[in-house]
């Protein structure tokens, strides 16, 4: 294997750039940030960071890739670090809205990309997602995965990427169903809000999502389902995937009209079922 990484480049400083350099600091990595205002990024950056407006001469071990989710941006980056670099240094995204094939097809050395997908704030977070794409290596994907524990991190690792990835998938389908509820006026925006924080949340830190389904048994968890809910069908199937779970999830399209507060907001995605998915769905 090569040498574990130690030096960090964070490609773009807003507010997850900011927490991932910070955990990589943090934690003894060499980082450097890459920005429009070297001086500005130092005035509020950790003592011992250092800051840059262009591509350093020597190759780090490891980029993470902050920019927005936009691919021309992005594309234009890893050019221009494999064109200094060649293929000495790992380039991960933040992304996990975009594909990550996609994102990879202009690259020289595909064997060195992969998908690091943190979530806010970043340098609190336990829990940090690994993406590999078709093309990453072993070698690659071991040394990631060697460094973000190193940070302190649990990894989540996903064998080949979606969009969406595996916490977002999750936690939309949840939304989706939240949003039916709140519209059908079975409860309010606030009790949803206390159900995650107070149960839901105090829940899946004591089993996880699926662990804890073995409490009760698959046979009476299947029975269950069966029964009750129109829109969780994985458990009454072998498990194969979690794609017709989502889907059928997914179908909630009208927007939600709530009053949050005492003043009325609109949640996107919300409503009644359509007969059939949407053309393009992103959990697709």
């Amino acid at each position: 294997m090569a040498k574990p990484i130690q030096s960090v480049l964070i490609a773009g400083f807003g507010v997850m750039g900011k927490g991932v350099a910070t955990s990589f600091h943090d934690a003894g990595f060499d980082v450097t940030i890459l920005t429009r205002d070297p001086a500005r990024v130092l005035a509020s950056a950790p003592e011992g960071m250092q800051a840059v407006s262009e591509l350093p001469d020597e190759a780090p071990d490891f980029v993470s890739e902050n920019f927005p989710e936009d691919i021309p941006p992005k594309h234009a980056l890893y050019a221009e670090m494999e064109a200094k670099w060649g293929g000495a240094t790992v380039i991960s995204t933040n992304t996990s809205g975009l594909d990550l094939e996609e994102l990879a097809k202009p690259l020289q050395h595909k064997e060195n990309f992969l998908g690091v997908h943190y979530l806010q704030p970043a340098e609190a977070f336990a829990c940090v997602e690994e993406i590999r794409i078709s093309t990453t290596s072993d070698d690659t994907a071991v040394r990631v995965k060697a460094a973000l524990e190193r940070t302190g991190k649990e990894v989540v690792m996903l064998n080949r990427p979606i969009v969406g990835a595996l916490f977002n998938r999750l936690q939309h389908a949840m939304l989706h169903e939240a949003y039916w509820m709140v519209q059908e006026g079975f409860c309010s925006v606030e009790d949803v809000d206390k159900f995650a924080r107070l149960a839901f949340g105090p829940r899946m830190c004591a089993g996880g999502l699926i662990e804890v389904k073995t409490w009760a048994g698959w046979l009476f968890t299947r029975s269950r389902n069966q029964r009750s809910f129109r829109t969780c069908t994985l458990a009454a199937r072998p498990f194969s995937g979690f794609r017709t779970c989502l889907l059928v999830v997914a179908l909630a399209r009208t927007p939600v009209r709530v009053s949050i507060n005492g003043r009325a907001r609109t949640l996107p995605n919300g409503g009644a079922r359509s007969k059939k998915p949407p053309a393009k769905s992103w959990i697709s």
